[in-house]
């Protein structure tokens, strides 16, 4: 989905078949990507561990029609809320959006 909307994709598969999580958030912060994911690792990393990272969105809880859905509204309503370090978790009935900086995050209701 994402590729077909012209976003420029990288895969986990891409970046190395066995690379750690580790290894991918550091990819993807150095190429200054956002990590789009089902894992919460990644927000353990960041918050246990200061991890640097461009952004992380992680998708919860959904099916992934709802998953694609999710991205394609998220990519059109909220695309200035992406990356800067923030990190997004879409679950069914809602986006909560907090930096990594520890600062209060904002939930935001995804459009009907």
């Amino acid at each position: 989905m994402l590729v077909f909307g012209g976003h420029d994709v990288v895969s986990a598969l891409d970046v190395g078949p066995r690379a750690s999580d580790v290894e991918l958030l550091a990819f993807a912060f150095t190429d200054q990507r956002v990590v789009i994911t089902e894992d919460k690792d990644f927000g353990r990393l960041v918050f246990q561990r200061g991890q640097p990272h461009y952004g992380i969105i992680r998708l919860t809880q959904m099916p992934v029609d709802e998953q694609v859905e999710s991205m394609r509204q998220l990519l059109l309503q909220y695309q200035d809320e992406t990356g800067d370090q923030r990190i997004i978790v879409v679950t069914s009935d809602r986006i909560r959006v907090r930096r990594s900086n520890q600062e209060p995050h904002s939930s935001l209701t995804p459009p009907n």
